[in-house]
């Protein structure tokens, strides 16, 4: 990302961002349906700003099922 660009400040939960930390590092960003050169770009800009943003490069596999427990609980599929 460019320092010169203006940023915007995303407030996720901390199980949101475990879930898609984990989803973006075993996801094929190439096999990922785009439209546009920087959707995938975002989603790469994502993972990184998520891994420095959130404490998430050391969580356990237990954390990861708890956290994705904690996201789908109540979405009703």
């Amino acid at each position: 990302m460019h320092s010169t660009l203006p940023t915007e400040t995303i407030t996720r939960w901390r199980a949101d961002a475990i879930v898609l930390f984990d989803w973006l590092m075993s996801t094929d960003l190439n096999t990922v349906p785009i439209t546009h050169p920087a959707q995938k770009q975002a989603l790469a800009d994502l993972l990184t700003r998520t891994e420095v943003d959130v404490d998430v490069l050391d969580v356990t596999r237990e954390e990861i099922d708890a956290a994705q427990a904690e996201v789908a609980h109540d979405m009703g599929w």
